[in-house]
């Protein structure tokens, strides 16, 4: 891992043994791009790398110098309106109402380790040696402001880390109307586009499409990352596949409203721009004053997508989630919102926990309707007080009945969000999230609390750390179940309303920030109506999330798949749930429920003591089986072998660092007629070790034959011998 400048070419180099990036200092002062991708020889200059002649109708920076035209350049963070008609990385609004600005290098500084980002979730580094840092200062003199863009280079694996940061050193107001984390100017547009697309219950779903002339992207306007769209977004060669190829990731480390866009111009070179959406966004830079972008961070990949996920999970899971229980294998967990919904008393919880623990489960977890006069979606929300009616020792007086069984109690929070038929609402009315004489829209009878105020947050932090502080409580469900709309802050001028959604998302991190550290024995885990929020920003607070409302074992496919392209197994709340499915309706065998579970943080999501004595024992063995294996799952390396989106079967494979054991799942949606063979190929393995499968004496084969002739897929072998809903689970070990 290096970073070297240049002076006499004026170049930065920042590689590693994977990737190399390259950065040039233009003529004018600006920065300009030279290459992004696999580690290149260093040399003394990659001038030959920036490509300028005359074109028609292009702007030049020169006089009768028809070589430098920013439209035609590729740059590192440009600005619009001088000779690039190209989107821009940033935008800033001076007094005189000029957004004209000329930032020109004036310094750089290369340091080993990583800057934590005050205020704001980013990848980290626990020794020095672990990444080496850039950060090139420019300056434009005329409206007297810096700009410090900061590259992190890691030593293990081929990522690079960038945020940017804008300082008023002058005496004169600047507003910033625009501010993304990173730009990508690459010289082709030979890619397509993959991201994560869908909605509440189908969220991330893979979507690719080859890039064309104009622009394509996605967003989030919804005041969170959103289930419609995830702040991710890979460029990939045509002929790249889950295992060869080229392929390169981009994901943002930010919880709120967020643009990620390729741009193809018309010479067919790509930009590609991620950061906070401009639209809403503006941030007044008083003298003095800075604005920090959040962490964006790039991932390279020569051996496909799989590559390029296993590196977005092992920096996401080792270098972004923190704490006691980052490396910690996760308690098995039972939560009563299926089973129960809000009707429930203390008698019926317990009844539940005691067959829990009897079948070997670790947690409970109390979902809504524990507190204030919360008996159904309309009333109590925010008013952080137990309901003693339904619990009538409280719940200090439950977690320490659940933890005499033997097992830990977690509880379920909302704290963004109010009723309108709440006291904390008739104290505080001014409190939600809405704009003077207009109608204030509900969703699902709740209102978005305004955590751009800190008084706001300081009463939600109070009333929650006395629940946290008076009872034994292991793990916290963090719910946020609606977007904002009317987005205004009472207190905040006109002038600072264009700060609202960015200080919103800022006053959740301090919330988790504080909770956290506080309580850092409790595993926090969070929850926006399943899957609206599942981000690397809050991944940095809560090590896992819960994946999607939809439990269905079918859909989870699709789902849990496309989250894998940038989330680690650990990171992935996946229950067993009732049937028929209360999202779909569907049946499906409690066996594919658990394969399909297993893969992720696994749980229960339905009454226990409806099941019959043979389900039970069924539960009972799959609690074990995940023990046993929720090691390898949890820290293994994942391949995707088979799409969901692509045919009746999936495939994935979770293999140890060592490659001495892996588990297999293999899922067949419907069954077909008269079919053909099947085998599965397998990927990660050890050529040369032998592996015995489901530990069957009569099925031991070198990992060579597993990965290129394939495992034999039995119909017989899968449950409910091989119908619809069908799956199966091999595990190998090492012999």
């Amino acid at each position: 891992m290096s970073i070297l400048y240049c002076e006499s070419s004026r170049e930065f180099h920042l590689f590693n043994d994977s990737i190399s990036y390259i950065v040039k200092i233009l003529r004018n002062g600006q920065l300009g791009n030279l290459y992004f991708g696999k580690k290149l020889k260093h040399r003394e200059s990659f001038g030959h790398l920036l490509q300028g002649e005359l074109r028609s109708l292009a702007a030049y920076v020169f006089e009768n110098d028809y070589e430098l035209s920013l439209q035609h350049t590729k740059q590192e963070y440009p600005s619009y309106g001088t000779t690039d008609f190209r989107y821009p990385a940033f935008e800033i609004k001076q007094e005189n109402g000029s957004r004209i600005t000329q930032f020109e290098y004036r310094s750089h500084a290369i340091f080993q380790g990583k800057k934590k980002l005050a205020g704001l979730p980013a990848t980290y580094v626990e020794e020095p040696e672990e990444a080496e840092t850039l950060e090139i200062a420019l300056y434009d003199a005329l409206i007297d402001a810096e700009l410090i863009l900061s590259y992190t280079i890691f030593r293990d694996g081929p990522i690079l880390a960038r945020h940017a940061r804008f300082v008023n050193r002058g005496s004169r107001p600047l507003v910033l109307t625009r501010a993304l984390s990173l730009c990508v100017d690459l010289p082709d547009d030979d890619y397509e586009m993959v991201n994560l697309a869908g909605a509440w219950s189908r969220e991330r779903h893979v979507v690719a499409g080859k890039l064309k002339q104009g622009v394509q992207g996605i967003y989030s306007l919804r005041g969170a990352s959103s289930a419609e769209h995830n702040p991710f977004l890979a460029l990939k060669r045509p002929n790249t596949d889950e295992n060869s190829g080229e392929a390169l990731g981009f994901s943002f480390v930010y919880s709120g409203n967020f643009l990620a866009q390729a741009e193809v111009d018309t010479h067919h070179s790509t930009r590609l721009l991620m950061g906070i959406h401009p639209d809403g966004f503006e941030w007044p830079l008083a003298p003095g004053m800075s604005f920090q972008t959040p962490e964006a961070v790039m991932v390279y990949s020569d051996s496909g997508l799989n590559g390029m996920s296993q590196t977005f999970h092992r920096l996401y899971r080792t270098r972004l989630a923190r704490g006691l229980w980052r490396d910690r294998v996760r308690p098995i967990l039972i939560n009563n919102w299926e089973a129960t919904s809000f009707d429930f008393d203390e008698a019926k919880i317990l009844g539940i926990a005691r067959t829990a623990k009897e079948l070997g489960i670790e947690l409970f977890v109390l979902d809504d309707g524990w507190f204030g006069a919360r008996d159904n979606d309309r009333a109590g929300l925010g008013d952080w007080s137990v309901n003693r009616k339904k619990l009538p020792n409280g719940i200090q007086g439950l977690a320490s009945q659940i933890e005499a069984m033997g097992m830990k109690f977690g509880l379920w929070f909302e704290p963004e969000m109010a009723n309108k038929d709440s006291d904390l609402y008739r104290a505080h009315p001014d409190w939600i999230i809405q704009t003077p004489g207009r109608a204030a829209s509900p969703s699902r009878n709740q209102h978005v609390l305004d955590f751009s105020r800190r008084e706001v947050v300081d009463e939600i932090y109070r009333r929650m750390s006395v629940i946290l502080r008076e009872a034994s409580i292991s793990y916290v469900k963090w719910d946020m179940n609606r977007y904002i709309t009317e987005c205004y802050s009472a207190t905040a001028p006109s002038s600072e309303q264009g700060m609202v959604f960015h200080k919103y998302i800022i006053g959740v991190y301090d919330l988790y920030e504080r909770l956290t550290t506080e309580f850092p024995h409790i595993l926090f885990e969070s929850c926006s109506s399943g899957g609206a929020r599942f981000d690397p920003g809050i991944l940095y607070y809560a090590p896992q999330t819960w994946t999607s409302d939809d439990t269905d074992a079918v859909e989870r496919l699709k789902i849990q798949y496309g989250t894998s392209f940038v989330y680690p197994l650990s990171s992935m709340g996946a229950h067993v749930s009732e049937v028929p499915n209360q999202q779909l309706g569907r049946i499906t065998p409690l066996e594919t429920r658990a394969n399909v579970a297993y893969f992720g943080a696994f749980g229960y999501e339905l009454d226990l003591n409806h099941l019959t004595g043979e389900e039970r024992e069924a539960v009972r063995k799959q609690v074990a089986f995940a023990k046993r294996h929720r090691e390898l799952i949890q820290k293994g390396i994942f391949y995707r072998l088979l799409s969901p989106f692509k045919g009746q079967s999936t495939g994935w494979i979770v293999v140890s660092e060592d490659r001495t054991e892996a588990l297999v799942g293999y899922y067949q949606v419907l069954n077909g007629v008269n079919e053909g063979w099947k085998r599965l190929k397998l990927a990660g393995l050890a050529a040369e070790f032998d592996y015995r499968i489901n530990d069957d004496p009569e099925r031991v084969h070198y990992g060579d034959e597993l990965m290129n002739a394939g495992i034999v897929i039995r119909k017989g072998e899968l449950c409910g011998g091989g119908g619809d809903f069908a799956s199966g689970l091999y595990y190998l070990k090492k012999q």
